[in-house]
């Protein structure tokens, strides 16, 4: 199969989710993309196409990485559920009782489900610092610990763009019998023993295989501008820099820098869908149950939408971002890339590009293929 440097897998009747990849190419509203259905541990869906360097030459290869942004907080929230599966830790656990520093500023009340289902008040830094501070995980964490909240916790829901991988970070850390960080944790513990191509903190070996972006050429909109919203992400402090890309490539931003193909953020989406990887269950079905169920929904404080969180994971209500269904679980990141899990087709789906949009959520890109593809279930 190939159009467009197009190449892959498509079984037999989901011809339609081929056409709508391939039209986002004809259309030129992609560079290089991955997409990739698993069901029943086999693919029915697995293509790659256009091109992954900024010389429009290098054609985008089936272990071409890319960072997936936002997409990685699914990932950091599966980790925690390994955790609570290991009995490690409890959803309804206060966070003070691992991180006895978080007690500030009336945070001491605060459980492990309100950070994960951005409750806690910290969507971003309000002391300024300088952007290559991010680097220095102990000290923004002893700033998160320290920071009043923008608001009373456990109140309202506010998205933690950068944040939430330091927050859900440092409750993995401090949980680990082997103090592991969050990403060591899903490198040792699921990622090296199945084989999947997915890294938070990518080592320098890797870079070569990484896709160049493309930056979206307008700002995205952000509604109404309050504070939390420009903590989030209007600050001259809100994100990363003066780094180089190579040290944020390498350095662990839990909920940010992930790196990976759509095989491989398929593949861990399997945990969400039935615990499962291959032969091997990761979680338990009550450990599912705290993972996947309701921890807010409503008005969103950063972003401009009503959002439904669970453990980490979005609630594909009331937006329908993720198929038809009320059940699945996913989550999207900064310029495109999404991943889902829905149990009621059996299936877990990843889309990730180069050529990012200025879409907070819901881009158009994946949304056709997604169409398509429950056209073919």
């Amino acid at each position: 199969m190939s159009d467009l440097s197009i190449s892959g897998h498509v079984a037999k009747g989901f011809e339609p989710v081929y056409e709508a990849f391939a039209l986002n190419f004809k259309e030129d509203l992609e560079a290089g993309a991955g997409f990739c259905v698993l069901k029943d541990g086999e693919f029915l869906v697995d293509l790659i196409g256009g091109t992954s360097k900024r010389n429009g030459e290098t054609l985008w290869q089936a272990d071409t990485l890319v960072p997936v942004f936002s997409t990685t907080k699914a990932t950091a929230s599966l980790v925690i559920a390994w955790l609570a599966e290991k009995n490690r830790l409890h959803y309804e656990m206060p966070v003070c009782e691992l991180w006895p520093d978080f007690a500030q500023h009336d945070k001491d009340t605060l459980t492990i489900a309100q950070i994960l289902s951005h409750q806690a008040g910290l969507s971003g830094l309000t002391t300024p610092i300088e952007p290559s501070d991010w680097f220095n995980w102990d000290d923004i964490c002893a700033r998160l610990a320290a920071q009043k909240p923008i608001w009373p916790p456990g109140t309202a829901s506010g998205y933690h763009p950068l944040t939430f991988g330091f927050l859900a970070g440092e409750i993995a850390r401090r949980a680990d019998e082997k103090n592991r960080t969050l990403g060591a944790i899903l490198r040792e513990e699921i990622c090296q023993p199945e084989n999947i191509d997915f890294h938070i903190s990518t080592p320098a070996s890797q870079h070569d295989r990484i896709a160049d972006l493309h930056k979206p050429r307008a700002l995205p909109d952000f509604g109404e501008i309050n504070p939390a919203t420009k903590a989030a992400f209007l600050e001259k402090w809100s994100s990363t820099g003066g780094r180089g890309a190579a040290a944020w490539r390498q350095a662990e931003f839990a909920g940010a820098n992930g790196h990976g193909t759509a095989k491989a953020v398929a593949r861990l989406m399997q945990l969400a869908l039935d615990g499962h990887i291959g032969q091997t269950r990761y979680l338990s079905q009550n450990t599912l149950y705290e993972l996947s169920r309701t921890r807010f929904s409503g008005p969103n404080l950063v972003l401009p939408f009503d959002l439904t969180f669970a453990a980490g994971l979005m609630s594909n209500t009331p937006n329908y971002f993720y198929g038809p269904h009320d059940s699945t679980l996913g989550h999207s990141g900064w310029g495109g890339s999404c991943a889902f899990a829905d149990p009621i087709a059996g299936v877990t789906c990843a889309y990730v590009m180069n050529k990012q949009s200025n879409a907070l959520l819901g881009d158009a890109r994946p949304l056709r293929i997604i169409k398509a593809l429950y056209g073919c279930l």
